[in-house]
């Protein structure tokens, strides 16, 4: 399960970023292409992340669709899988231009209040 080891860069990444503040979201751009079930990325998450600093914090996940361009034709196209092909003439002769990322995207951090001058 290779989703255990995504989910543990994420967390690295998250509190390295994160610098000690509360942490209440944390975005993730997954490619089609890596391959990542989010079901189980996100149990990862859940057993990496209670009892740190980042326990409570969501992981949300935004499956980016693997895209190519064909160098034949030229078109652009999505992908379902493999083999990478054309979606208009079918050639193999393809880039990939999208699909295959893996970030954190954004983190929503806590602002914590400072109670200045506040006498109850």
């Amino acid at each position: 399960m290779h989703e255990l080891s995504i989910a543990q860069s994420v967390v690295e990444v998250a509190t390295r970023h994160a610098a000690g503040r509360p942490v209440r979201v944390v975005e993730l751009r997954v490619g089609h292409l890596r391959q990542v079930v989010p079901a189980s990325l996100e149990f990862a998450w859940e057993l990496l992340t209670e009892g740190s600093p980042l326990d409570g914090a969501r992981l949300e996940i935004e499956v980016v669709p693997a895209r190519v361009a064909c160098r034949d034709c030229e078109a652009e196209s999505v992908i379902d899988g493999f083999p990478l092909a054309c979606g208009r003439c079918g050639a193999l002769d393809v880039e990939v231009v999208a699909g295959e990322e893996l970030l954190v995207s954004e983190l929503e951090l806590e602002e914590e209040l400072a109670m200045i001058g506040d006498e109850r």
